[in-house]
């Protein structure tokens, strides 16, 4: 049970699940309808992430650092990166909006739970494996929640990239392809600040 609570509401941290502290939501985002609850049937079965290259600690990174102004305007993201505590991924985290893109990005630092927790027997996603700059991923759907993706990518013997990608209330609504894409970018792009410790 507590699984399919972290898992509903890390994929939803940006749409209205009390992640945040009351002042640090009203701050971050607007607009925002509950979601509703995954189904209780898995849906993910039998995925395996292949070795990593190496080990990326994020232990002491910061995730408001990690994107590069150059990086975030190229993203169309373009407000001030905001940090604060996921209470459900027990993780530091950022959120960034694009104020006409209409799209947010959240990055997440997972160093308690490996990757593997969105592909376990209790996950109540729609998962497939990806590669972003070399390292093994996760490409994750939450049932039901169609205005968001999240890409976990897998950096450290039990640490993860947490990447939510999602549709702020732009003007024509973002299919969710779209949104996985925008998801593997903003994954591509943390990466890559992340390998070359810029």
């Amino acid at each position: 049970m507590r699984l399919a609570l972290l898992l509903l509401c890390a994929a939803v941290a940006l749409a209205g699940c009390s992640v945040f502290p009351v002042s640090e939501a009203s701050q971050t985002h607007d607009n925002t309808t509950s979601a509703s609850p995954a189904p209780t049937t898995p849906t993910t079965t039998s995925l395996t992430l292949p070795p990593r290259p190496r080990e990326l600690p994020l232990d002491k990174v910061n995730p408001c650092t990690i994107l590069t102004k150059q990086q975030r305007t190229q993203l169309s993201l373009d407000t001030t990166p905001t940090p604060y505590t996921d209470t459900e991924l027990k993780a530091r985290a950022c959120t960034i909006r694009g104020t006409y893109s209409g799209q947010v990005a959240r990055l997440a630092l997972v160093t308690n739970e490996g990757a593997e927790l969105w592909i376990s027997d209790e996950a109540q996603n729609t998962a497939k494996v990806i590669s972003v700059i070399g390292f093994p991923a996760l490409e994750v759907r939450t049932p039901n929640l169609d205005t968001l993706c999240n890409v976990e990518v897998d950096v450290a013997q039990g640490e993860f990239l947490d990447v939510l990608f999602r549709d702020g209330g732009s003007a024509t609504p973002i299919p969710q392809d779209d949104l996985c894409l925008g998801a593997q970018r903003v994954a591509e792009a943390a990466m890559n600040s992340l390998s070359t410790g810029h």
